[in-house]
This record gives C-alpha cells, structure tokens and sequence, in this order.
C-alpha cells in the first residue's frame, strides 16, 4: 500500500516540536492501526481555541479547570498561553488566586508529571548538582522559589507548594512576556511541620519536621550560592515563605545576589501604587492635602510589614521625613494595637510599634479605629469578615470617602467583600481588594472594584532586572516601579475613578514599569547593560516591548 508521504514528513511526537496534519483528500487511503491517529479531516473548518474555552468551561471546580489546563500547557504549550492571555480575567483566577490554593492543598493527589525542580534537605552539600539536572540551565532568567512555608493564607503545605512557582511564573509570561523555556520553578522541601502530610501515604515530600534556624540557614547559604554559579544570569524571587524567614532571606540576600521577595517587596509596590491614586480621591473628596492621610493596617506578618514599609514612600514622595511618615501609620495584630511596651513583640513589628500610646491596651480594631481615626483601613490579616458592618460603617462616618482595602488571598479569606463595602458606605468607599471580584451596580450605579493583585507590579519588575542585568534589586526599582503603575491608568479608566488599571492592558503596563526599573537602576548603578543608557525612553520602551516573547500556534491539536 502506498502511503502518501505527508504522513510522515515530520519525526515522532517525542522529539518533533512541531506536528503536521493530513489534509483532507477523498483518494487519502486508510492508515494501517500501527499508524499514529491523524487529525479529523474537517478540523481547519474549526475554531479550536473556542473548543478549548468550551472544554475548560465545562468543568464544574476551579481545581477541575486548573488540571485540565495544567494539561493544555503540557500537550500544547504554544495554544495554553495563547488562551490565557486572549482571556485573562477568566484564566488568571485559576492558575493563581484563589484557585492555586486549592491545587496547593491537593497537589499530591492531583499531580500527573514532573513540573518543576525540587531541592530537599537531604541535597545539602550537594546542591549544586541538583541544580544542574535542570535541563535549559544557561537559558533559566528567573526563578521564583518557595519552600511552602506559608502557601497563601493556607499554612505550611510543604512540597505542595510547588504550583505556587509554577503559577506565578505563568503570570511573569503572560503579564511581561517572559520566555517560557527561560523560567524555573523551585520547590525547596525542607520538610512540614503539618502533622496531616506525614500521614498522607500520597504526600510527594520528605517526611519531617522542618528544620531549626541553624540548619535552615546552612541550607538557604549553600542554595543561593550555587544558584549564581549554576545560573550566573538568573532573577530569584522567593515566595510564600514563612513571615520571619522571609523578611531573614530577603535581609541576608538582597545585597548578595539578583533576588527580591514577592510577598514583602511586590505586595508593598503594588499597594502603594493604588493607595497613591485612593488618596489623591480621597483627599480630593475631603479638601484635605496628602499628607493628612492616616493608616491602619490590620494584620503585621510579612506582607502587612512590607506593605507598611513602602508606604512610607508615600508620605516621603510628599515632602515628610521618614520619621514623619513612620509617625502616620498603625499597625494591628490579633492582639491589638502594636506598642513598643508590649512583651515578646517579635522584630519584624518593632519598627512600627506605637510609643506614643500610654493608655490601656487596645484589643479591638473598633476601639483601635475610634482612637487613631484613619483614613485608610488596610487589611492583610487573612481572618475572613474581619472588616464587620460596624467597622465599616465607623470608617465611613470618619471619611467622606474612606479607602478600605481587604488585600488578603484567596477570597475565603478576605476581610470584607465588595458589595458589603459598598452598601455599608452607601458607595462612598474606595477599594481595592487582593483576590478578584465582579463589576456590582448599587443604587443604579455601576461599580468596578480594584484588586491589588501583584501581577500589576512583578512581571514589570522582572523584565526590567532581567533586562538591565541589574545585580540588585533596589528600594528605588520597586518604589519606581510602584509609580510608574499608579501612573498606567488612561483617561477612561481615570474617569471611572479606577485605583489601577484594567488588567487586560497588563503587557503594555508591564513594559511602562519595566521601562521604569531599568531606569532606576541606572540610577543606582546596578545595572549591568550599559546599552540601554543611551536609549531615549521612547526607544527604550519600543525595544522592551520587540523582547515580550509572544505564543505562535496553529490553533491546531497536537497528535
């Protein structure tokens, strides 16, 4: 039998990138069963991108969505990453917050494939070889690595925490354009100190409890060293660490090698960008100036902290010493109002701590919100409805239009939801919240909440370190960062009083911001590409922009 050569112009799926198709033919003859299934002849008549979105549409869980797309970017990476960013606000939710959570919390009953890289414990002292079984070594530009300490609002999940890397890296590609085969995720398993996972015949980690300060450091100095021998060009950004290991790793590294850590740095830029626009309506409505602003944070772990930090930014931006603006922010825990008189306080909420309260301890947000008088109510305490009516309501009769912002992740555990705050200020509040939430109409108006989401900030921050070859990440890349963000929204997004932009606009937004950081640190002199110095911004945007990596597909499936 002859069999038309078409067939066979391209090798075997395993070693073939690209998959070609029979075309239709009446006189095609049948193909003996040995052969590999051939497309159906009418599937260029079709649109199989809808297919896809109707495939993944079907699916009644986040966590049914997120698996079957888990498989898209496996069988055809090219078409996955076209989905996601032709349909970003629907995706997103499911390759990150909230969604990610749950895939966190099962993912040693859901995972199908080798994703990612993991370093245990028991690799130190040999790290370094571990490193370079990653297979695209010299290629890898950045990395973000977690050791699933701390996995969202969830606890210490361990080796599950690796879809977290694997997510956040998938927004650095949609949301800047970073190269696929140039990202790394890293799980670093360490151990759990979560007695449910030892137990769980199908955990993937090691069995143990993790390790003491002693043990933890040896390992996180033998990893980062051998990270810059193994990958002399690579971006690490940490995650979802512990709160007091984060801001430790951040504080030893930050000067040492290419690194910054999301949760403390690009939680903090992305808050201040929107708190820099909330304030300019909410002092606009009062007839106040900027830096009559009042901040309460509820919530002092490491993203309450780091926020608080770069808000100081804020005031500074103003004109106020840093003494001034640390004078003009609070700090909550589930204890009450952080003073510098309180017993065992832990370091990292010393430097906001109040010494100019004398009175009885203050427990209550309510009492706490009644004696400072804030503003601006911020939220990362992941305790849901925290932000109750009544506090609500409090705020709203202390500002003409308070700036109420529930950052905590996901949505399970958000302080308050968007139509409560709505309705509790009759739609004066200014919000912004972490996880997602839908446009809502109230007394017939219609309402479009911000969300503080980090994709607005990282992805920008990346590709401009990546591409400058800055070998710090400085204070003044993500303060620029920030700014440059708060500066993004156009005239019809400014109009409708929005605190960020629309997240469709993310890969023209990330280029501003990275044009932003490339130019900060020139600045500060860490930059490594000379090149770029003598560029005019226009130009320099116009190649930032010719360097996000875009999918091609044939919109065809893969055999």
């Amino acid at each position: 039998m002859n069999i038309p050569s078409v067939i066979y112009n391209s090798p075997p799926r395993s070693t073939s990138p690209i998959h070609r198709f029979i075309p239709h033919s009446p006189t095609c003859p049948l193909l003996p069963s040995t052969t590999p299934p051939a497309s159906p002849p009418y599937l260029f008549t079709t649109d199989h991108r809808q297919r896809v979105l109707t495939q993944l549409r079907s699916k009644a869980t986040g966590l049914e969505k997120y698996i079957y797309l888990n498989g898209l970017k496996d069988r055809e990476p090219n078409l996955f990453y076209e989905i996601l960013l032709g349909n970003l606000l629907e995706i997103v939710p499911i390759l990150y917050t909230p969604t990610v959570g749950d895939a966190c919390s099962n993912y040693s009953h859901i995972w199908r494939r080798p994703e990612g890289l993991y370093v245990t414990i028991e690799n130190k002292g040999h790290i370094k070889e571990v490193l370079r079984s990653w297979p695209a070594a010299q290629a890898s530009r950045i990395a973000v690595v977690t050791d699933g300490s701390r996995i969202l609002g969830l606890g210490d999940l361990g080796a599950n925490g690796l879809p977290i890397s694997i997510g956040k890296l998938d927004l650095y590609i949609a949301g800047a354009g970073i190269k696929p085969t140039t990202t790394l995720p890293i799980c670093l398993d360490l151990g759990t100190n979560t007695q449910k996972f030892h137990e769980d015949p199908l955990y993937l980690g090691i069995r143990r409890k993790r390790p003491d300060t002693e043990e933890m450091d040896e390992f996180m100095h033998e990893f980062m060293e051998a990270m810059r021998e193994v990958f002399p060009q690579l971006l690490v950004q940490f995650e979802d660490f512990s709160t007091d290991n984060a801001f430790r790793y951040l504080d030893l590294f930050r000067n040492q090698y290419r690194c910054f850590n999301d949760d403390i740095q690009g939680t903090g830029s992305v808050v201040l960008s929107g708190f820099l626009n909330a304030a300019r309506l909410s002092a606009a409505a009062a007839g106040t100036p900027l830096t009559e602003q009042r901040i309460l944070f509820f919530g002092a772990g490491s993203a309450g902290i780091g926020v608080a930090k770069q808000l100081l930014s804020f005031f500074t931006l103003q004109g106020l010493s840093v003494e001034e603006a640390r004078s003009r922010i609070w700090t909550v825990d589930s204890k009450g109002l952080i003073t510098a008189d309180r017993k065992g306080l832990q370091e990292h909420k010393k430097f906001f701590a109040r010494t100019d309260y004398q009175g009885p301890p203050l427990t209550k947000l309510e009492d706490v919100i009644k004696y400072v008088k804030p503003t601006a109510l911020l939220g990362l305490s992941t305790v849901r409805n925290a932000f109750s009516e009544e506090i609500v309501r409090l705020m709203a009769s202390l500002n003409t239009r308070p700036i109420i912002f529930p950052l905590s992740n996901p949505v399970s555990l958000c302080e308050v939801d968007f139509e409560d705050a709505l309705k509790w200020t009759n739609g004066s509040v200014i919000f912004a919240s972490g996880s997602p939430y839908k446009v809502t109409e109230f007394n017939g108006k219609r309402y479009e909440p911000g969300q503080g989401n980090n994709m607005y900030i990282f992805p920008g921050i990346g590709l401009g370190t990546i591409l400058s070859k800055a070998n710090h990440v400085t204070d003044s890349m993500v303060e620029q960062a920030a700014i440059a963000l708060a500066g993004s929204l156009n005239a019809d997004e400014q109009a409708a009083g929005l605190v960020y932009p629309r997240l469709v606009r993310i890969r023209d937004i990330s280029a501003q911001i990275a044009l932003a950081v490339i130019r900060a640190a020139q600045k500060d002199n860490v930059d490594e590409n000379s090149l770029f110095r003598n560029l005019s911004d226009d130009a320099l945007l116009e190649y930032i922009r010719a360097k996000q990596w875009q999918p091609t597909t044939s919109h065809l499936p893969r055999l």
